[in-house]
C-alpha cells in the first residue's frame, strides 16, 4: 500500500442500526483541538482514500470508518442496506467517537453515499452539541434534482447506468492486483493517482476461501444507487442546523458533468457554499487528492 492506513491508533468496534458492526479506526493527533470524521463513496472502502486524508494526520484527530458492508466491516445479516440504516450508523459512530476518544468539536468530511447519508442524519438530528457535527464537508453528494430541473435526467441516467454496472460487475479476484488492474485500466481510473489503483483493490477485498471477494456485494452496491433515484434529498441550508459546504465535481468536464451539475444547482437552491475542483470527476479524492486535502484545510483555517 505504500503509505499503510492499516495500522491506527485504535480500533473501536461499534454496533450500528440493527446491530451492524461498524469498525472505527483514529488515526492523526489525539490531542488535536478538532476531529475529522470521514467516510467513503458506495461500493469504496475510506482506507482507499488515504492519499486525501493523510493530509489532516499532523494537526487533526482523525476518525475514519467505511459504512455498513464495506471495507473492513463484517457483512450485516440482515444487511439493512439502506439510507435510513446508514443515517442511524452514522449517529452510532459520532456517539462512539465521542465515548470512546473524548468529547470535542468534530467535522464531518464524507463523500457521494456517506455524504448523503451524513446530511440526511444532520437534518433529523437536530442542532449541534457534543455528539454531533459542528460542520459537514460533503464531497459531490449525488442527489437528485427536482423535476423541474434541466439537470435532473443527466442525473437519473447517471445512477441507472451505475446501477447496471454494479450488479454486473465480478465479486471475485485472484489477488489485489487483479482489481488493481482493473481499476487502473477503466476510464474513471485511468485518472486516479497512480498509487490509488491497488491501495483501493486492497481496501475492498477480503480474503475468503484461497479467494479474494469484495466486501460490499455487487447487489448490494447496486441498490444504493437505485435508491438514490428515488431519495427524497433536495434541502435548504436552513434545514440543516450546521454549516455545509457542497464540493461538486466539476460542472464542465466532459462524462463527468451529472453530479456537478447537481451540487452546483443545489448550492444555488438551497443557499450553501459551494466550491469545485476544476477537471474533476465525481471520484475527485481518488483523482486530485491533494487539491481536494488542501480545500479542506483551507475551509477549515
Amino acid at each position: 500500500m505504500g503509505w499503510s492506513a492499516s495500522q491506527p491508533l485504535t480500533t473501536v468496534d461499534v454496533l450500528g442500526a440493527a446491530g451492524a458492526v461498524v469498525r472505527l479506526r483514529r488515526h492523526g493527533n489525539p490531542g488535536a483541538a478538532t476531529r475529522l470524521l470521514l467516510s467513503h463513496g458506495n461500493g469504496f472502502a475510506i482506507a482507499g482514500y488515504v492519499e486525501f486524508w493523510r493530509h489532516f494526520l499532523r494537526d487533526f484527530d482523525v476518525v475514519a470508518f467505511d459504512m455498513r458492508n464495506h471495507g473492513q466491516n463484517p457483512l450485516a445479516e440482515p444487511p439493512g442496506h439502506d439510507y435510513p440504516h446508514m443515517m442511524a450508523d452514522i449517529a452510532a459512530v459520532t456517539h462512539a467517537a465521542r465515548a470512546e476518544f473524548g468529547a470535542k468539536p468534530t467535522v464531518g468530511v464524507f463523500h457521494s453515499m456517506s455524504a448523503q447519508s451524513a446530511l440526511l442524519q444532520a437534518m433529523q438530528g437536530g442542532a449541534a452539541d457534543d455528539e454531533n457535527f459542528v460542520r459537514l464537508i460533503l464531497f459531490d453528494p449525488p442527489n437528485v434534482p427536482p423535476a423541474d430541473s434541466p439537470a435532473r435526467q443527466a442525473m437519473l441516467g447517471y445512477l441507472r447506468m451505475l446501477a447496471v454496472w454494479a450488479g454486473a460487475r465480478r465479486d471475485s479476484y485472484a489477488d489485489p492486483g487483479e482489481l488493481a488492474a482493473e481499476y487502473a485500466a477503466s476510464r474513471t481510473g485511468q485518472a486516479w493517482t497512480p498509487t490509488i489503483p491497488s491501495t483501493m483493490a486492497e481496501a475492498v477485498l477480503k480474503s475468503a476461501e484461497g479467494n479474494w471477494r469484495l466486501s460490499c456485494p455487487p447487489a448490494l452496491e447496486a441498490s444504493m444507487y437505485r435508491q438514490g433515484m428515488t431519495l427524497p434529498l433536495w434541502p435548504q441550508c436552513t434545514d440543516v442546523p450546521v454549516p455545509v459546504t457542497l464540493v461538486g465535481a466539476d460542472p464542465e468536464r466532459q462524462f463527468a458533468a451529472a453530479t456537478g451539475l447537481s451540487n452546483r444547482q443545489l448550492a444555488a437552491d438551497g443557499g450553501f457554499d459551494y466550491r469545485t475542483i476544476p477537471g474533476t470527476s465525481h471520484l475527485m479524492q481518488l483523482e486530485q487528492p491533494e487539491a481536494c486535502a488542501e480545500l479542506v484545510l483551507d475551509l477549515l483555517r
